[in-house]
């Protein structure tokens, strides 16, 4: 494709407002055609500073217009599925930001509903596959440098939440990350999971039970576990340790200048997501604007969107149950084989 692609962003939000920024400013090949979101004014002053691009509360007329190629939903997880519907229905290459949808059964529909069409379109926005640390990992296990994988710890630190954050979307929103980077690395599905609380901090807010260890398991016997700690207060960390048979590896660690003056020591963690996965995102966005392009899959599919949603739903019961939840998932249609 010698145009750029022609892009409709969908949620004008915290997420969206990132995206349409990138794509403007860093993604080569690709344009923001389109900014939909319920608040008008916030998508006006999403395009204000684009010429050309169309603001408006309805993601159908914008494909009533018949010149969008692609796109990008940033909109809150429980509205996907209809627009998700929508773009399969108009063969749209879509970046779809993490969840699919919020629950299994609907996520199931709209693979479904891609694999009756037959071609993928839909890519799911686990940015983390993108990150180098991650990417170097997975060629590791793969190439098995130091043998096989036995085991992967993590670490999921926030340094707060926000008001509402319950128990439920320390699995949803959090973990979910690493159902996916457990899927990513070992190339398998999760087969169970299980949740251990223990003593939480004073800094949780009433009702949160922080921090939380989450355990899974693989098809061949990987064991995984998770701290998720969203209340550690020092900072935004995620790392992951890596066992072998013959070595360990770690990624994630802090990775700013190390300073020693004046009788002093040490480095700083990053605020947030958006600065520790920056590259990632950047990554990411060019990597599915080229595929897009050429008609083609950039990363995570729909079907990883459903698993992750499957893990999340064991893990919330194992959340409330204390015991080891099998991870139940449909049988994977042929054109995600």
């Amino acid at each position: 494709m010698n145009t750029p692609l022609r892009v409709a962003v969908v949620g004008a939000g915290r997420m969206g407002a990132d995206h349409i920024d990138r794509i403007h400013h860093r993604t080569t090949g690709a344009e923001v055609a389109a900014v939909v979101d319920i608040d008008r004014p916030r998508a006006e002053a999403a395009v204000a500073h684009i010429d050309g691009a169309l603001a408006g509360t309805s993601f159908q007329e914008v494909l009533d217009r018949g010149d969008i190629d692609a796109a990008l939903i940033a909109t809150p997880g429980f509205l996907h599925e209809d627009v998700l519907l929508a773009v399969i229905e108009h063969g749209l290459p879509t970046l779809c930001e993490k969840p699919l949808t919020p629950d299994a059964a609907s996520a199931w529909r709209v693979v479904q509903a891609e694999a009756a069409a037959g071609r993928k379109l839909i890519q799911v926005g686990f940015m983390r596959r993108f990150d180098a640390g991650y990417r170097s990992l997975r060629r590791l296990i793969e190439e098995q440098t130091y043998g096989e994988l036995l085991t992967l710890h993590h670490q999921h630190r926030n340094p707060t939440t926000p008001a509402g954050f319950t128990n439920e979307m320390i699995i949803n929103d959090s973990v979910v990350h690493e159902f996916d980077a457990v899927r990513y690395f070992t190339g398998e599905e999760i087969t169970s999971v299980q949740v251990r609380i223990g003593r939480s901090t004073r800094n949780a807010p009433n009702g949160q039970r922080d921090p939380q260890l989450v355990l899974m398991e693989t098809e061949s016997g990987v064991l995984a576990q998770v701290e998720a700690y969203v209340n550690a207060q020092f900072g935004y960390q995620v790392a992951t340790q890596a066992s072998f048979e013959t070595g360990v590896v770690g990624i994630g660690g802090d990775t700013e200048p190390y300073v020693r003056t004046a009788g002093t020591w040490g480095g700083s963690i990053t605020p947030g997501f958006e600065e520790r996965f920056r590259d990632a995102y950047d990554i990411e966005l060019q990597d599915w604007a080229d595929a897009a392009a050429r008609g083609e899959l950039g990363g995570p599919s729909a079907w990883d969107g459903y698993a992750t949603a499957a893990c999340c739903e064991a893990g919330v019961r194992a959340q409330a149950s204390g015991e080891i939840v099998p991870v139940q998932l449909e049988e994977k249609p042929e054109l995600y084989r």
